[in-house]
């Protein structure tokens, strides 16, 4: 391929960059719209639609002709949408802490980075977040393939005025760090229980 070729599909690239940079702010201004005009019907607060947001992502991804997978399309446009929600104000979601568990992965997978996520030492601390306002959601753990059910998590749903309005399957994959170049030198595993739980064989 000549250089000349080469250039001519960067060329292409960013006529196409420019083309997706305006209908995205196309979006977020007709997102913006809706916002006004649930507004104008007497709608405060919290925007976000779990099943408008299902509906959008099983559009979309039906409509993928590839080359990109349909998990990637659905990524991108939960980016895309998380964003322009955002414009109105980010939603705020409370997650089992701490930082980079995995119910922040799972958090930031269902409604995207343009949040405002929310640490909290447990899932008592989660649901009352929510309860109380500080929260528009909240994300815990409800099962898992290798210990099943978090028990916690049902006896909250139980006694919290709360309901389940999505789900997020998140493969987990645990790893182990060490300086010993030989398995058999590690003498002592620490780790968070579940991990420990999860990895026991």
């Amino acid at each position: 391929m000549s250089e000349e070729s080469l250039k001519a599909i960067r060329d292409r690239i960013d006529s196409i960059d420019d083309a997706l940079l305006r209908l995205m702010n196309e979006r977020a201004e007709a997102a913006a719209e809706v916002a006004a005009a649930k507004q104008a019907m007497g709608e405060v607060g919290d925007f976000y639609r779990p099943a408008r947001e299902v509906e959008v992502l099983r559009r979309v991804r039906d409509a993928n002709t590839g080359p990109l997978a349909d998990a990637d399309v659905t990524r991108l446009f939960r980016e895309v949408m998380s964003a322009c929600l955002a414009l109105q104000r980010p939603l705020r979601v409370a997650f089992l802490g701490p930082e980079g568990t995995f119910t922040q992965e799972a958090a930031l997978k269902h409604f995207g980075h343009a949040i405002r996520s929310l640490a909290l030492d447990g899932i008592d601390g989660v649901f009352r977040e929510v309860e109380a306002g500080g929260a528009e959601y909240g994300v815990v753990p409800v099962e898992n393939s290798t210990e099943g059910m978090v028990t916690h998590t049902l006896d909250r749903l139980l006694s919290s005025p709360l309901q389940i309005v999505g789900e997020v399957e998140l493969p987990i994959v645990q790893n182990l760090a060490s300086q010993c170049d030989d398995l058999s030198a590690i003498e002592t595993v620490y780790s968070h229980q579940q991990g420990l739980a999860q990895c026991r064989a």
